[in-house]
C-alpha cells in the first residue's frame, strides 16, 4: 500500500471515527482514502484553527482523542490561537500536519513548522519514515492522551507516495488508557486528620472530577459539607440541595457568605486558579486539601495543607470509607437554612419583570437557559458578556460544558460548538458569542454546521461593537466611535448561510425566537440587539 493508505487506516486503528480539518496537497490523499476506503467520517473546515477548535470541542464531550488534520506552511500557521488556547485547557487532541519537501526551500509555503509549534505549548512528532508509520501516529496519540494537551505530527508531503508494505498496525488508543494512580497512603492519611477535624468543610469539583459526581456527593454527606465547582467543572452538582454553584470571582452572594464561613477546602480535580480562588482570598484562613491526577497541577499553589496524587473518585470513595470507619460525624455545615437560602435566592433570580423596550441581557440569558432543553452542551465565546453568561446559563454536566477562553481570544466558539456536537450527538449545542466574535470567525464555521447537519443554536450578543473596548472608552469619557462596527444584519446572513436567522430586539422577540428554536430542523442563529452601554461589565 502506499504511505497515504497506510497513514489512513492507522488513524482508523488508533480508534479514530471523524476527523476535522482543511485539505491541502499534503493531506488530502490520506484523507481520502480514511473516507474512500475506510468508511471514516471527513468534517471540511473553512480555517484550518477551526479544524483544532472542532477536534478539542470533540474530545471534551465524546470521551475520545479528538484528531484534526491541516497541510503545511500558512495552514499550521493559522492553527496556532487554536493550539494555545486547547493546550491552556489541558485537551488532547492529535493533529496530523503536512510538511513541504525538505528538498524545495523556495517553496512559498515552507516555514520551520516545529519553531511554530513551539510556542504554542503543543507537543511535536515527527514523522520518522514511511516505515514506521503506524508506530509514528499511536506514539503521537498516546503522548495527547498522557501529557494532556495536543501533539502534532509532522508528515513530509514526499511520504505520500511511498510504496510501504502492509503489516504493521496501531492499537487502539483511548482517553483513559492510563491507569488513575492509587493515592499514596501517607499524603491520604494527612488529608483525612484535616478534613476530620473541620468544622465548616466545602468540597469543590473542578472539570478533573466529572464523572465522578456520586462518589463526591458522598464524601460532602459524611462531612456534611455543601458543595461547589469551579467553573470548568459547571453543572457537576446540578440540582443538589447545599450546591452553592461557581466556587471564586463568579460566587453568587449566598455561595460567597457560606465560603466565607467556611474552615476547609476539599478540592478534587480543580486547578485553583486566580479566577477559582479570588486570586487566593478564598483560600486565605482554610486549610486546603487538593487531590487530582497530576502532580505538577498540585505543585502550582503553595501552601496547599495536603497534596493527594490520585483519582477524583477513588480517592473520595477512600475518603468517605475511613471517615465512616472512624465514626466521624457529620458537622451540619450544609444546614437546612443554607438549602432554603439558595431556593429562595434562586426564586428571587427567576421574578424580575422584562423591560418595556429593549433587551435586559441578565433576563434574555435566564429565558434562554430556562426555555431550552436542559440536555445539551453549552459553548460560551470570550468577551465583555462571558461573566454575565458563565452566571446565568447552566450546564447539566462538566462534559456538557466547552470552554474557549483559556487564551482570552474571541471567535473560538461555533468551531468548537461543531466539534462538541459530534461528539455528543444527542445533544443540541448553545453557542453564545459576541458580534465581533462572531464576524471574526463564527460566521465561516456557521457555514460548516450547516453543511455537515450539526444540531447548533448560536446567540450572537449583538451591541455592534467591541463591547470591552466600548466600556473603556466610556469609563474615560471619550468618545466609542472607533470601537463600534455597522456589521450586516446577521439573521439573512445567517439565512443566506443555510440556517435560520432570527433577529431580536425585545423580550417578546425572543420568545417568538426560542419558538423557532423549538421547531428548528437545521441550526439557528438568535441575533439578540442590546445596548452596548446596558451590557453589565465587571471591571469597567
Amino acid at each position: 500500500m502506499y504511505y497515504h493508505q497506510a497513514l489512513a487506516r492507522a488513524l482508523h486503528d488508533i480508534g479514530t471515527d471523524v476527523v476535522f480539518g482543511v485539505l491541502g496537497d499534503a493531506n488530502l490523499f490520506a484523507i481520502d482514502a480514511y473516507r474512500r476506503d475506510l468508511g471514516g467520517r471527513y468534517l471540511s473546515f473553512a480555517h484550518e484553527g477551526s479544524a483544532v477548535l472542532a477536534a478539542g470541542g470533540y474530545t471534551a464531550t465524546s470521551g475520545r482523542l479528538g484528531v484534526a488534520t491541516v497541510t503545511h506552511g500558512p495552514a499550521l500557521t493559522n492553527t496556532v490561537t487554536a493550539l494555545v488556547d486547547t493546550v491552556r485547557g489541558r485537551t488532547p487532541l492529535l493533529l496530523v500536519a503536512g510538511d513541504t519537501d525538505p528538498a524545495d526551500q523556495e517553496n512559498l509555503q515552507n516555514v520551520d513548522q516545529h519553531a511554530v509549534v513551539l510556542p504554542t505549548g503543543a507537543g511535536w512528532e515527527q514523522a520518522r519514515s514511511p516505515l514506521t508509520v503506524a508506530q509514528d501516529v499511536e506514539r503521537a496519540a498516546r503522548r495527547a492522551v498522557a501529557e494532556r494537551r495536543p501533539v502534532v505530527l509532522n508528515v513530509p508531503v514526499t511520504f505520500q507516495w511511498v510504496e510501504v508494505p502492509d503489516h504493521e498496525r496501531a492499537r487502539p488508543v483511548g482517553l483513559h488508557d492510563h491507569p488513575a494512580p492509587t493515592p499514596a497512603d501517607a499524603a491520604l492519611d494527612e488529608a483525612l486528620g484535616i478534613i476530620a477535624s473541620a468544622r465548616r468543610p466545602v468540597v469543590l469539583g473542578g472539570r478533573g472530577a466529572a464523572g465522578a459526581r456520586a462518589e463526591l456527593e458522598q464524601l460532602a454527606a459524611a462531612l456534611g459539607a455543601p458543595v461547589a465547582t469551579t467553573l470548568r467543572g459547571k453543572g457537576l452538582f446540578a440540582g443538589h440541595p447545599h450546591d452553592l454553584g461557581i466556587f471564586g470571582t463568579l460566587s453568587h452572594d449566598v455561595a460567597l457568605d457560606t465560603i466565607g464561613k467556611a474552615d476547609c477546602v476539599v478540592a478534587f480535580g480543580a486547578a485553583l486558579t486566580p479566577w477559582t480562588t479570588d486570586k487566593g482570598s478564598l483560600l486565605e484562613g482554610r486549610r486546603v486539601v487538593h487531590v487530582d491526577l497530576d502532580p505538577a497541577s498540585l505543585a502550582v499553589r503553595a501552601g496547599t495543607d495536603a497534596a493527594v496524587v490520585g483519582d477524583a473518585g477513588a480517592t473520595a470513595r477512600a475518603m468517605t470509607a475511613a471517615l465512616r470507619s472512624a465514626g466521624v460525624e457529620p458537622t451540619g455545615f450544609a444546614s437546612a437554612a443554607l438549602e432554603s437560602a439558595l431556593k429562595d435566592r434562586l426564586a428571587t433570580r427567576r421574578d424580575a419583570p422584562p423591560p418595556s423596550s429593549g433587551i435586559d441581557l441578565e433576563l434574555a440569558l435566564r429565558t434562554i437557559d430556562d426555555e431550552l432543553p436542559q440536555d445539551r452542551t453549552l459553548v460560551i465565546d470570550d468577551g465583555r458578556f462571558i461573566i454575565t453568561s458563565f452566571r446565568e446559563l447552566s450546564a447539566a454536566d462538566p462534559r456538557a460544558y466547552v470552554h474557549t477562553c483559556s487564551f482570552a481570544s474571541i471567535g473560538l466558539a461555533v468551531a468548537s460548538a461543531v466539534g462538541a456536537q459530534v461528539g455528543a450527538p444527542h445533544r443540541p449545542a448553545l453557542v453564545v458569542c459576541g458580534d465581533g466574535g462572531f464576524m471574526s470567525a463564527g460566521i465561516n464555521e456557521l457555514s460548516a454546521a450547516v453543511r455537515h447537519g450539526t444540531d447548533l443554536v448560536v446567540v450572537v450578543i449583538n451591541d455592534r461593537a467591541y463591547g470591552a473596548e466600548h466600556m473603556q472608552f466610556r469609563a474615560r469619557d471619550m468618545d466609542p466611535a472607533i470601537s463600534t462596527f455597522d456589521w450586516p444584519d446577521l439573521a439573512p446572513v445567517a439565512t443566506a448561510l443555510g440556517a435560520t436567522g432570527v433577529q431580536v430586539d425585545d423580550h417578546a422577540g425572543l420568545h417568538r425566537a426560542l419558538q423557532v428554536v423549538a421547531e428548528r430542523d437545521r441550526p439557528v442563529l438568535i441575533d439578540l440587539r442590546v445596548d452596548p452601554d446596558a451590557v453589565p461589565t465587571p471591571g469597567y
